[in-house]
């Protein structure tokens, strides 16, 4: 079945991680034998072999660097312009794999519409696809490089990562939606492109709903219900998301998945919900909260910062994801609520969007 991955940090990856993606997972985890730099290392989860055998035809692939305080270990960076720099280097990098066939860019209907036909023909030969969203909005010097980006091939962005941003407070934080943030929003609206609301603090989370008037996504989150942390979205949140139409992403990043996790500490095995069923039960509780499945997707955030030592027990690579759909059959997902949560939900929002 076709896969739509809402959250896949690949140029993160390619270019900090120094992973060459068109390798095996194998491959790349032998390369990173003895490495200990950066979290994850020999055990990483994310290549374009393994995503294929996911059936990851169509992903939304992140421009990543920041320089919001505190100061993450990766893509953070000491101010603005060095960090518009690293979104320009990770641009080129897609560039440069969409010359050698391994991804293609999707920006409108037409070329939604083209790829899907493509991938239903020969999916082998076909590309991957990919729409370009920016995670946190701290590269953008002025709005004047909002409208450039959108030029390049932007159509989402979500305007904080962790911490206290230029433009929006993460999740980390509190308070409401700065000045910069509202103008960052209402520029947005023009340029009709998605807001992905995953990393906003609440009430900035609030704040920008009410502002935005265009489409709206939450790319990689989970239900705060089964694990309570202001990371995760409130049932509260979950319902208004749905009022717009939105559709939220569920994350593999095991502590978003399971409670009583303790991030370096706890370890896969020891958690009985650390596990591909322990993320079905949050697609149960969007789905049972908001009485359909319109609302719910896949958002992966695979290889986001992490590998193995942070992801369902019962899963090695992102190929694993098929197993993840067999368990939802058998939960009753029939083959209709399957293909929207797969795919379907996600692609009926950019066909909105982009109508």
């Amino acid at each position: 079945m076709l896969v739509f991955d809402a959250h896949l940090d690949l140029s993160l990856n390619a270019l900090q991680y120094n992973r060459d993606l068109r390798l095996s997972v194998p491959e790349i985890r032998a390369g990173e034998i003895g490495m200990s730099d950066l979290a994850g290392r020999g055990c990483g989860t994310v290549a374009f072999p393994e995503m294929r055998n996911a059936g990851i035809g169509i992903c939304v692939a992140t421009l990543l660097a920041g320089c919001m305080k505190p100061a993450g270990p990766v893509g953070m960076w000491n101010s603005p312009a060095q960090a518009w720099a690293m979104t320009q280097g990770q641009l080129a990098w897609y560039r440069a794999m969409e010359a050698d066939q391994q991804l293609r860019p999707i920006r409108n209907q037409n070329e939604l519409e083209s790829h899907l036909a493509d991938w239903t023909l020969d999916a082998e030969a076909t590309p991957i696809g990919y729409i370009l969203s920016l995670e946190g909005g701290d590269s953008l010097r002025t709005l004047d490089d909002l409208s450039t980006a959108h030029e390049q091939g932007l159509r989402a962005l979500g305007p904080a990562h962790y911490g206290i941003g230029r433009y929006a407070l993460g999740h980390d934080q509190s308070g409401p939606l700065s000045l910069a943030g509202r103008e960052l929003l209402r520029e947005m609206d023009q340029l009709g492109m998605i807001l992905d609301v995953t990393h906003l603090a609440e009430q900035t989370f609030w704040d920008a709903l009410d502002l935005y008037q265009g489409p709206v996504w939450a790319s990689h989150h989970n239900c705060r219900e089964l694990v309570d942390d202001p990371r995760q979205l409130s049932d509260r949140q979950i319902v208004a998301l749905a009022e717009r139409d939105a559709v939220i992403g569920v994350a593999l990043d095991v502590w978003m998945v399971a409670s009583g996790w303790r991030r370096g500490i706890s370890k896969p095995a020891e958690n009985p919900d650390a596990n591909l069923h322990g993320l079905a039960n949050h697609v149960d509780h969007m789905c049972q909260l908001l009485s359909t499945s319109a609302h719910t997707g896949i958002g992966t955030d695979l290889d986001g910062g992490f590998g193995t030592e942070q992801t369902p027990a019962d899963l090695d690579t992102i190929a694993d994801l098929n197993r993840f759909q067999t368990i939802l059959q058998d939960r009753g997902y029939d083959e209709t609520a399957l293909s929207a949560i797969c795919h379907g939900n996600f692609l009926s929002l950019l066909k909105n969007a982009w109508a």
